[in-house]
């Protein structure tokens, strides 16, 4: 899938939400640059304005690691792995616990062994000339049924 302006990255965004649960996660691949906190962005800020919620400014987590956003009933956890080294280093920052009551979008998972079930992986690939970006969309566990509507 091309996306090649901000309209369609906004539009697989809600697209995406509306199949989303807590308790799934959304693995985010891709080069600096790619679009990987941009559409952090957009599917954090759609839930917001769908809760007449404040719109947060939505940065990327790299020096920080992690933020939350609070959705009514739900967290939405946004993670940044970049900065880690070693899988251990998984374990101390809180990837894994209250998942149920969450969901959870992960830039950089790479480092991540044991995957859980229930993601949706979305690489961002840059063109030749840098101006567009490719999106290849994998479903898995529940999510899998969803994976021609993306």
């Amino acid at each position: 899938m091309k996306i090649s302006s901000i309209s369609n990255l906004k539009k697989l965004s809600r697209n995406i939400k509306k199949k989303i649960l807590p308790g799934d996660f959304i693995l985010l691949y891709g080069e600096m640059g790619s679009g990987k906190t941009t559409f952090a962005r957009f599917f954090i800020n759609n839930y917001e304005k769908d809760n007449k919620i404040k719109k947060s400014e939505v940065l990327s987590p790299t020096f920080n690691i992690s933020f939350e956003y609070s959705i009514k009933d739900f967290i939405i956890k946004h993670y940044d792995l970049y900065r880690l080294k070693k899988e251990a280093e998984i374990g101390h920052i809180g990837l894994f616990e209250d998942t149920e009551k969450s969901i959870t979008l992960v830039e950089w998972p790479e480092l991540i062994k044991k995957k859980p079930k229930n993601r949706i992986d979305i690489f961002f690939k840059y063109t030749k000339d840098f101006n567009k970006r490719l999106i290849n969309i994998k479903c898995l566990g529940r999510l899998k049924k969803y994976a021609f509507l993306l």
